[in-house]
């Protein structure tokens, strides 16, 4: 399985590298004059030479002349550092909104090299079936883009309607694939703890098959719970928000991954537990988890998130090794990847020195990918099939009265009625229960813009089934307009917030014959539109093109008055079952602090 990420299996060039270390023979390229991280003793060396033979490294030393022969390349560093190649040990492609080929080709020139990547958001909407399309796009690239499958669709049975169910039986076929390196987050982590049968038939069938568990334990609880969760063999998770969270994780065996994304901005948190203890780093890892394109465009991929670990205070060697040989490790893939030594892949990432940390070259297999910020490959378009480009099936017509809620029969007008709010917290995963009093007016209630209090509703759209759920939002502070967008983990149905009814029916009307996307509306008229026809998650368009067009929906967003940063993601996580406190799917308003269905309505007598 390893070898399919790489340019030839050791047992095929054993003997040439020995050869090459030599002298016998030439290598293929050579590095000379280099300034190496070396990951394995956490030491920058001086003037080392590098060659490289069958993509693989042969020998790292002071001097590699006796490996140069006539046909090799030799590349003269003149004291630029080299380290490992970067592995994002957490990654949803789909969450750029592009293409597995267009994510390749937005970070590879950020020294990326290889993901491990769990495209549940597509899954949820296509199944596994769509993951092999998704994959099909990766492999046309360099990127090592290696895939864990995803365990959780729906996110938490029951809960939700999803476009494709995955378990036990699915999850061992597809560890028989090419490609697939472990099993995507277990998000079901009640069903783990609680035993049941379709989470523990998915561990076990990973397990089998000898493959990685990746985790997600978002509940801020590290005794009992969280030992039976590392217990079942979950080997990391980047679910951490505390730095205690992190300190409890790797004191047990397991991957703490500090993530530093888009909208979850949790390594300021986090590096405290780095910062301030002296502990052995060798159990963290820093990852992504989600990145939109403007992101990418304007900051980086891995190289940024370096950037932000070091000003934080995170040594910088410390910081290379936890996005190399740590994330390697994790992925029990460090005898191939993660470090700059004999016999490993040569995928080596040349930064301009150790203070600014730009990345100028990037290696894969020993050929140069990515120089100057540019990719040195052709990639042309890729030929997605028609179902992947039609998944909008919302099964009703929706229209403004479709969004009118009900106060409680027999409410006077004028009366106060106690609801269930989500409150959005900015640039955080877990939001809070709220309960707030709204005024029925003509027996029904609306947003209250006074209290920033929005009318939330999700849609279903993969089986035309009609059904939606019902909710309040609070936190976004708009002050007209709605908003919508099929990106809506995990099930990504369609979700739609806003001030007044006429508006939400556009906004959802104009994702639902756009194929999908996100969209920005205010009085009668379409502010900002992105797009995503594939799965209702993506486009085909390249990460700058993508950019503009994110980055004009978020000045549409500040236009109707959110102040909040990257709004549609943290937007997108209200129906997300597994994340507490309170969620909102299409089948209603979810406690998941408890995992039970609750009311819109707050009963105050039994609050009392």
């Amino acid at each position: 399985m390893l070898n399919y990420f790489c340019k030839q299996p050791l047992w095929e060039c054993t003997r040439t590298l020995a050869a090459v270390a030599q002298g016998r023979e030439a290598a293929d390229t050579v590095i000379r004059g280099a300034r190496l991280v070396n990951v394995c003793t956490a030491e920058v060396l001086d003037d080392i030479d590098v060659a490289i033979a069958c993509g693989r490294i042969a020998y790292v030393g002071p001097n590699a002349e006796h490996c140069i022969g006539e046909g090799t390349r030799v590349i003269e560093a003149a004291g630029q550092v080299i380290a490992p190649g970067f592995l994002d040990g957490h990654i949803h492609v789909e969450s750029s909104m592009m293409g597995a080929g267009e994510y390749a080709r937005a970070v590879l020139p950020h020294g990326t090299v290889g993901i491990y990547w769990d495209p549940h958001e597509v899954c949820n909407v296509l199944g596994l079936e769509g993951v092999k399309v998704m994959m099909e796009d990766a492999a046309r690239t360099p990127l090592k883009a290696m895939v864990t499958t995803p365990s959780c669709v729906p996110a938490v049975p029951g809960f939700e309607d999803t476009g494709a169910f995955v378990g036990p039986e699915e999850i061992a076929e597809s560890m028989t694939w090419d490609g697939v390196v472990g099993l995507g987050e277990m998000m079901n982590f009640p069903g783990v703890l609680a035993g049941t049968d379709h989470a523990h038939g998915e561990l076990a069938a990973t397990l089998a098959a000898d493959k990685v568990i990746t985790g997600h334990y978002s509940v801020p609880e590290t005794d009992r719970g969280l030992n039976a969760y590392v217990a079942c063999g979950v080997r990391c998770c980047h679910e951490s928000t505390r730095a205690e969270d992190v300190l409890a994780k790797m004191r047990l065996g397991q991957y703490a991954q500090l993530r530093y994304g888009s909208a979850w901005l949790d390594l300021p948190q986090l590096a405290a537990a780095i910062t301030e203890t002296g502990i052995d780093t060798r159990f963290a890892n820093l990852i992504s988890d989600d990145t939109h394109p403007h992101t990418l465009v304007a900051e980086g991929h891995l190289d940024y998130i370096l950037r932000m670990a070091v000003g934080l205070g995170i040594p910088v060697v410390t910081a290379i090794q936890m996005m190399t040989i740590n994330t390697a490790t994790c992925f029990r893939m460090e005898h191939e990847l993660g470090s700059i030594t004999p016999g490993k892949c040569a995928d080596i990432v040349f930064l301009d020195n150790l203070e600014d940390l730009n990345v100028t070259r990037t290696m894969i297999d020993g050929e140069v990918v990515a120089e100057n910020g540019q990719i040195t490959f052709e990639l042309a378009p890729f030929d997605y099939p028609a179902w992947v480009t039609h998944s909008m099936h919302p099964g009703r017509a929706i229209t403004p009265d479709t969004f009118r809620v009900e106060a409680p029969a027999g409410t006077p007008d004028g009366d106060a009625v106690t609801v269930r709010a989500i409150e959005l917290l900015p640039g955080s995963v877990p939001d809070r229960e709220a309960h707030v009093a709204l005024t029925v007016r003509d027996g029904a209630l609306e947003s209250d813009l006074g209290q920033d209090v929005l009318k939330t509703f999700v849609f279903e759209r993969h089986h035309e089934t009609g059904s939606f759920g019902v909710g309040f939002t609070k936190g976004f502070g708009i002050k007209r307009g709605a908003m919508a967008s099929t990106v809506a983990h995990d099930a990504h149905n369609l979700l739609v917030v806003g001030t007044n009814d006429e508006d939400m029916a556009l906004a959802a009307n104009t994702l639902a014959e756009a194929g999908g996307g996100m969209v920005v509306v205010a009085d009668g008229e379409v502010l900002g539109l992105v797009e995503l026809p594939i799965a209702g998650l993506m486009n085909d368009l390249s990460a700058p093109q993508m950019s503009e067009k994110v980055h004009h929906l978020e000045q549409m967003w500040a236009e109707i008055g959110c102040t909040m940063p990257s709004p549609f993601m943290t937007m997108a996580l209200i129906p997300l079952a597994c994340l507490p406190e309170l969620r909102l799917t299409n089948r209603g308003l979810v406690d998941c602090t408890t995992f039970s269905f609750v009311d819109l309505f707050v009963d105050e007598n039994a609050a009392q």
